[in-house]
């Protein structure tokens, strides 16, 4: 028989989690296991709400539903006879359910922040009273290419924070709860003068934008990158580019958001997408654009932005698919590429970059019983600009 959230590991924790699609958040008690010898487990103090965490608490990325028929349709149907049908390696994972269902209950939370409290015998960086995060993974294979090039973000077996299946067996649980426990290698160090309510976005959204700006290779001082979006990822993506020395663009949907770009982050210039003439006269004049959006929008107004052999980088998750425009890339050797968080060396290096330049998220600290609440309001986008759950002192009272 399976053993109860409370009984598969020796320690007692204490959280909110949701426990069916509704996404409601409530108070839950489950465990974490004991501190291995490569382990480190640290009393939680804030965890940032991610956009993420609203689409996993209401199983919005995914899931199958059953009775499940494989094979494509389109919305402008032909009703023919069928004679043959192919089998795609999706049809295997839609009918076994495998991409992105949530399973409940479900803990949210990887922009976890707190100290050490102990660590395990082999454990090296790292010691108690320490200033500590974990970000989006807790775990990979740790032998494939991509582990042994720093990427354990594109494991094909990475483990995410909450909601996966860890190497034990057993549900993760994420940081909307008191105590985490998580392998050093996945565990990263905050510098001293950092505060961690307004760090812990970091590491989700921090590394969101950093690892593109670096791999697309929009760090070199006279470049133009583009900033679609002033959201959680978007307004970190403005003050690390702002950091690295480049000129910044802000492209928004609300003209109302000018102001904001410019005078309080720091932005070069404004761009309102909905505007003709503005795009019209924008053309052709960037190197690069990060593109944070997570709704369905169109990318040929975008594409058009760019300088010839320009790229154009997705971070944003939209729930749809998104039409893409190929003769815009034709016509320029313009790429789309897209970027997912980044591997733990990176993490950490974006970590101590954020420190040497008090790079923070502008946030909206809340106690842990205004999360559903929050959670309404994410769902509105009505926040500045990040949601972070002060754990340490408002779960005990709640």
């Amino acid at each position: 028989m399976a053993k109860s959230p409370e009984q598969q590991h020796p320690t007692k924790a204490f959280g909110w989690a949701a426990t069916d699609p509704s996404g409601v958040l409530s108070p839950f008690k489950f465990s974490r296991r004991a501190t291995g010898e490569k382990d480190v487990r640290f009393k939680v103090l804030y965890c940032g709400i991610c956009h993420s965490d609203l689409h996993m608490v209401k199983n919005e990325w995914g899931s199958s539903t059953y009775p499940l028929v494989p094979g494509a349709t389109g919305e402008k149907d032909v009703r023919f006879k069928v004679l043959y049908c192919g089998i795609c390696h999706s049809d295997l994972h839609m009918v076994k359910n495998e991409w992105g269902s949530s399973t409940y209950p479900l803990v949210p939370g990887h922009e976890i922040v707190g100290i050490v409290t102990e660590v395990g015998s082999k454990v090296e960086k790292l010691k108690v009273g320490d200033k500590v995060g974990v970000g989006c993974m807790v775990g990979a294979c740790h032998s494939c290419d991509n582990c042994a090039n720093d990427l354990e973000n594109y494991c094909p077996k990475m483990i995410l924070t909450y909601g996966a299946t860890y190497y034990d067996g057993t549900t993760t649980y994420g940081g909307y709860s008191d105590v985490m426990v998580a392998e050093e290698r996945y565990v990263v160090r905050f510098p001293d003068n950092l505060p961690l309510d307004a760090g812990a976005p970091l590491l989700c959204a921090g590394i969101t934008v950093y690892s593109p700006l670096q791999h697309f290779g929009f760090t070199k001082p006279g470049m133009h990158i583009g900033v679609v979006g002033l959201g959680g990822l978007g307004h970190v993506a403005v003050k690390f580019a702002k950091a690295f020395g480049v000129k910044v663009t802000v492209i928004s949907t609300s003209p109302s958001k000018k102001k904001e770009a410019t005078e309080h982050l720091g932005a070069d210039s404004f761009l309102v997408s909905r505007d003709p003439d503005q795009m019209q006269a924008a053309l052709g004049t960037m190197d690069g654009i990060i593109d944070t959006v997570s709704a369905v929008h169109p990318l040929f107004p975008l594409i058009g932005l760019l300088k010839s052999h320009g790229k154009l980088v997705m971070v944003g998750a939209p729930d749809r698919p998104l039409e893409l425009p190929i003769f815009p890339l034709l016509m320029g050797r313009k790429i789309v590429a897209g970027s997912c968080i980044g591997g733990m060396k990176e993490t950490q290096e974006m970590i101590d970059f954020a420190g040497k330049h008090n790079i923070t998220a502008d946030v909206e600290v809340i106690s842990i019983d205004y999360v559903n609440t929050a959670m309404e309001r994410l769902q509105k986008a009505d926040v500045r600009y990040r949601f972070v759950i002060d754990i340490g002192n408002t779960l005990k009272a709640a």
